[in-house]
């Protein structure tokens, strides 16, 4: 994760670059300020989660290509993700896992057919959720959601919960942060908050 985060600064700027854009013209777009942006392209400052998310949305890029962990073949806008069913969900570590919040990113394969009810399981700790891109059904105790990309989901992992594609239609990307502990996101600041 460290050599991810060390190549972050450079794979933002080259991103920016890439669309012409002024740090002061996506200061303005995302919210982000000048000085934080530019922190972060010259490696002096790690972005947060939260940051990247934003960015991402900004370029219209995933968060994979910001991190350097998507092989060039595969790189692209989303258009071009492969669209054959079956396969096995993957799930990308963004964290290193030494305890407390850690981040995956999780996609699952595009179905022929609407799934079954996901199956279900429950275990201690908190967990948020954040669809990239497609439709995620989302079974948590007796209620059933589909989730859009920009929808986001926060639950007591206690309560049993389930995902699957919701299809049919193409692959879901999702992101997930969880604490075994129970431990909860906080707002970077309590004024700002983040919606779809």
């Amino acid at each position: 994760m460290a050599d991810t985060l060390a190549g972050m600064g450079p794979r933002l700027r080259t991103a920016r670059e890439q669309r012409g854009a002024t740090l002061t013209g996506v200061s303005r777009t995302t919210g982000i300020s000048l000085s934080t942006l530019s922190r972060i392209e010259t490696g002096r400052r790690k972005p947060t989660l939260e940051v990247l998310l934003r960015l991402a949305k900004a370029y219209d890029i995933s968060l994979d290509e910001l991190a350097g962990t998507v092989p060039v073949a595969a790189a692209g806008p989303r258009s071009r993700m492969p669209q054959r069913p079956g396969g096995d969900k993957v799930v990308l570590p963004l964290t290193r896992y030494v305890g407390g919040l850690h981040a995956h990113k999780h996609v699952l394969p595009a179905v022929d057919a609407p799934p079954a009810r996901p199956r279900q399981a429950s275990h201690d700790g908190y967990e948020w959720l954040c669809v990239l891109y497609g439709r995620l059904w989302l079974a948590l105790g007796e209620q059933d959601l589909v989730l859009s990309a920009g929808e986001v989901a926060e639950f007591d992992t206690r309560t049993a919960h389930g995902v699957a594609n919701a299809g049919p239609g193409g692959p879901v990307e999702y992101l997930i942060m969880f604490g075994p502990q129970g431990e909860r996101l906080r707002p970077a600041h309590p004024s700002i908050r983040i919606t779809s």
